[in-house]
Parts: structure tokens; C-alpha cells; sequence
């Protein structure tokens, strides 16, 4: 009984009780999202549901991409970026959301 009411204390300032309450608490801010394939954006989520499907705006796309130099046997790392004004993101792509940092 205490537990219960010591959890409810924890959740009453910020209002995250389930881990999408967090992804809500983002909507209109910039977040940034680490997806499969080396992939990452950082861009203000506009909406997204259950399964993560997102739609970001104003976003920003990093794919790096590792090779290994034939001769020489070193990992070369090498990172596109490119901006886009909207952009839909599939929910099973989806490794970590990370909110806006709040002061």
C-alpha cells in the first residue's frame, strides 16, 4: 500500500506514469531518434502512436556508414547528413527516443 503511494508521488510532478506518456510529453519539441542501420534524426515530433510510427519536422538525418580500407585494414568512418521538411518514421525502426532536455 505505501509502494503504491510512494509510485504516485514519483509520477504526480512530471506526469510520465507508462513509457509513452514520455513520447507524449515531446510532442511539438525536438527529439532525437536513433534508428536501425546507423541511422539517427533530430527533428520536432508532430504526432506517433503505439507502435512509434512518428512524423518529425524540420529534420535532420545522419546515416554513417563503416568501411574497411583494403590496404591498410582500418574501419573508415564516413557520415551523410541531409534535411528534410517532414518525414515519417516506422515504428520498428525505432532503438531509443530521447526527449528534450529540460533545465
Amino acid at each position: 500500500m505505501e509502494e503504491d503511494h510512494l509510485k504516485e508521488k514519483e509520477t504526480e510532478g512530471n506526469g510520465v506514469e507508462e513509457p509513452l506518456d514520455l513520447v507524449r510529453l515531446s510532442l511539438d519539441e525536438n527529439i532525437y531518434v536513433k534508428l536501425k542501420g546507423d541511422r539517427e534524426l533530430y527533428g520536432k515530433l508532430h504526432a506517433y502512436d503505439q507502435h512509434l510510427n512518428m512524423v518529425l519536422g524540420d529534420v535532420e538525418e545522419t546515416v554513417t556508414v563503416r568501411e574497411i580500407d583494403e590496404e591498410t585494414y582500418e574501419e573508415l568512418v564516413k557520415k551523410d547528413k541531409r534535411r528534410m521538411e517532414i518525414l515519417f518514421v516506422r515504428g520498428d525502426g525505432v532503438i531509443l527516443i530521447s526527449p528534450p532536455v529540460r533545465i
